[in-house]
């Protein structure tokens, strides 16, 4: 399931991605809004749309976490392994796993060692 659902979301990131599913989705607004009139503005109309884009939104977060999730998974994966495979120290693999106050004490470290390597030259 888990690999149907990655094919589906990489898809629809795709497909969304693209020019003509933006022409398409504004297309959709202005036929709505130009029915407006028709419809003497009623709250139909209007649940018409707001339905459309609750639903429509819902499922794309969920979608697009997915391929942030994976992007992010395979960037740090390919970070880890160029440290891992660097000279220096490997103290950065996995740092992603830390908390945000573990890491500001990297953060920091990486700071005092660029400003002793300034004061060194």
């Amino acid at each position: 399931m888990e690999k149907t659902f990655n094919r589906l979301a990489g898809a629809v990131a795709r497909a969304t991605g693209r020019p003509w599913a933006f022409a398409l989705c504004l297309t959709a607004v202005l036929i709505w809004a130009a029915a407006g009139p028709m419809f003497h503005y009623s709250e139909t109309w209007q649940l018409v749309i707001n339905t459309w884009t609750t639903i429509i939104t819902f499922l794309m977060v969920f979608l697009i976490q997915n391929t942030q999730n994976r992007d992010g998974a395979a960037i740090q994966a390919k970070l880890d392994e160029l440290i891992r495979s660097g000279r220096g120290k490997n103290d950065f693999i996995g740092i992603e796993h830390l908390t945000e106050a573990e890491v500001e004490q990297f953060r920091s470290l990486c700071a005092q060692a660029k400003i002793g390597k300034t004061m060194a030259t």
